[in-house]
Order: structure tokens, then sequence, then C-alpha cells
């Protein structure tokens, strides 16, 4: 009985705290807003996104990732639902699912750390792409090569630089105060 108990509460957190990355990727993008040359740029919600993945798990990354900007078009009609938020939301999903996949996988590592985060932001961009080109498959549009590195590099770099500073830092520091519910 203790362990199931045990299973419960760690079960219970890992919902609270992802749930809170879903409030948070709601709320950032109000902020970051206010910062009209470069707001969109710093891709406020993949911060939470990735960072549920690293302490909560790659099963609630991937579903915070894809629930955050589908949940967000509808309440705030920004990102478009189609075809920008069901990108984002499969780009989302990969971020989340991974770091906290190979999080819990690999060394807890500082340089380790770094590694599960460019594989990541990578992996996503790659998905995104994907996403993107099968959509306008769909729907008649181009998606060219120009459009994939405008959406996915040049437009995102002030989001990547955010990023690369921000999140190890967090996440060393989490996991220091024993914050991350991704344990073996």
């Amino acid at each position: 009985m203790p362990g199931q108990t045990q299973n419960t509460a760690l079960r219970v957190r890992r919902m609270t705290y992802a749930a809170l990355y879903l409030a948070i990727a709601q709320v950032l993008p109000f902020i970051t807003g206010q910062i009209p040359e470069i707001g969109a740029m710093l891709c406020p919600m993949h911060i939470p996104v990735l960072l549920c993945g690293f302490m909560c798990g790659w099963p609630w990354g991937a579903a915070v990732g894809f629930i955050a900007p589908l949940l967000r078009g509808m309440l705030f009609g920004m990102p478009p639902l189609f075809p920008t938020g069901v990108a984002m939301a499969f780009e989302l999903a990969a971020y989340g699912g991974l770091a906290g996949f190979l999080y819990r996988k690999l060394p807890r590592k500082n340089a380790v750390t770094y590694a599960v985060l460019l594989i990541s932001m990578l992996a996503g961009r790659l998905v995104w792409g994907a996403v993107r080109l099968a959509l306008s498959g769909l729907t008649g549009s181009a998606f060219t090569w120009a459009m994939f590195l405008a959406g996915a590099v040049t437009g995102a770099i002030p989001g990547i630089l955010l990023q690369l500073v921000l999140i190890p830092l967090m996440v060393i520091l989490m996991d220091r105060a024993g914050l991350s519910l991704n344990q073996q």
C-alpha cells in the first residue's frame, strides 16, 4: 500500500506541475507581447513546455506541448489555429516529449542538459517544418525552404538564445532544489 500511495502522490504532483506549466504557457505571451519588436520572436510558449518535459517527464511535456498552442488559439485567437497552431502543437509536443525522455535516460550533468535542450530544439523545429509542409500539401499552398528557415531559425533567434541561457540554468537550479519529478 505505501508504494501505491507514493505513486499516486507523484502522479498528482506531476499533474499539478504540468497544469502550472500549461498556465504559464498561456500567460507568458502576454508579457513578451509588450515588446513589439521581438515579443513573438522570444518563443514564449516554448520555455514552459521545455521545462515541463525536463521536470515532469516526456508524457507530461508532450501533452502540455501539444495542448498549449491549441488552447491559447481557442481562448485568445493567437496563434491562429490553422495552420500555425496545429504545426506548433506538434513542434511543442516534440520539444516537451524529447526533452523529458532524453533527460530521464541520460546522466544528470550540466553538459548533458545543454545537449538535451539542443537536440529537443532541433527536433521540434524539424517536426514543425514537416507538419507545415504536410499542411501546405493538404491546402495547396506553398511552403518553401526559405519559409522554413525564416520560421524555424532566423525569426526565432532571440527565443533560441533565451532558451539556451534560461532553460539549462532553471533545470540545474530546480534539480538542485529537488523539484524534478522526472526520475528513473
